[in-house]
């Protein structure tokens, strides 16, 4: 669950920076300088850990920038090391064990091939499950969030530039129904879309801030709940179908909340027995399937937020969901 705070959110974390770990190792260890031989200039030059690019990878340079062959390590051993004491969380005890009953995946299918590593882009994250922070509105568009800041990079021109830096005061340009106008500040980002020329971010106190990409400022901020356990854990936005955009938001308080993109008002607001931890509008728009603290998902009424259906199979929380383009 997104809201357990009992969790040791650090010993995750450090998961996460291992690579960085071993790099950090590269430069402490495997070229350890001596100042009279050396100069800082040749130092950094030697240690830096550059782009890679597909036509790199398959001359056989590691996509991450790892030099693997400076290392006391290879990557083989290093992936199978990692495979042996890596503790995945679980929510539901012994999930893990549980789910070696079901039916293995297909391996060996290509879905993805690998094309750039920029080490300029740097995403970060604030909680080991709260990931909804990277965007691509196109093929070379990428949106993301870097510390307090949304960043922009371009794979075309690989320029990075910022977009919203909630580190100090923002506050909303216009004027709309519900909007706080005092704005927020330095506020902690648990959430972001991007989609078009919309962007919302969520916080982790409940709140939302809207932008439109081709205007300046913000066009809305509020504070969907002041419940304790507010988390906004994920946003989605969509074409309603009926003219214009919708977004939706996924709350730690058990809710889910529909606002339109015009201005900027709330539509709807459902409340279910869990905390919410993403949604996903069918292509129809007729259903929403809803996920959260709970083995068992949910698709509801977009209207009345009735249960239509269960959806039962997992053996632990669900985190993400989406819809085939056909809707089935």
């Amino acid at each position: 669950t997104m809201a357990d705070h009992n969790v040791d959110e650090f010993d995750y974390m450090a998961e996460e920076h291992e690579v960085d770990d071993i790099v950090d190792e590269v430069d402490e260890d495997y070229y350890a300088r001596d100042d009279d031989n050396i100069e800082m200039d040749d130092y950094e030059a030697l240690t830096k850990v550059p782009d890679t690019s597909a036509a790199n990878a398959r001359q056989g340079r590691d996509i991450q920038g790892i030099r693997w062959d400076r290392l006391n390590i290879t990557r083989e051993k290093y992936r199978l090391t990692r495979l042996e004491q890596y503790r995945n969380y679980e929510n539901v005890p012994n999930s893990g064990e549980a789910a070696q009953e079901c039916k293995p995946t297909e391996k060996g299918v290509n879905y993805y091939d690998f094309f750039f590593n920029s080490r300029v882009v740097k995403p970060t994250i604030l909680h080991f499950q709260l990931r909804n922070l990277v965007w691509a509105t196109s093929k070379h568009d990428v949106y993301l969030m870097s510390n307090y800041q949304v960043m922009h990079w371009s794979s075309m021109t690989r320029n990075l530039s910022e977009v919203l830096n909630f580190a100090g005061h923002v506050a909303p340009a216009e004027k709309h129904k519900g909007s706080l106008l005092e704005g927020f500040t330095q506020t902690q980002i648990s959430t972001l879309a991007v989609k078009d020329k919309f962007m919302v971010a969520g916080g982790f106190l409940g709140e939302l801030v809207c932008k439109r990409l081709d205007k300046h400022g913000v066009s809305f901020c509020t504070r969907t709940t002041y419940d304790d356990n507010a988390i906004t854990n994920a946003v989605e936005i969509y074409d309603s179908l009926s003219g214009g955009y919708h977004f939706m938001a996924s709350n730690n308080d058990c809710g889910i909340r529909e606002y339109e993109m015009e201005r900027f008002q709330l539509l709807s607001h459902f409340n279910f027995p869990w905390p919410v931890n993403h949604t996903s509008v069918s292509p129809d728009r007729k259903l929403i399937a809803v996920v959260g603290d709970h083995i068992d998902g949910l698709l509801v009424d977009s209207q009345s937020g009735k249960v239509v259906s269960t959806m039962v199979g997992h053996r632990d929380y669900s985190f993400a969901t989406a819809w085939h383009p056909d809707g089935r």
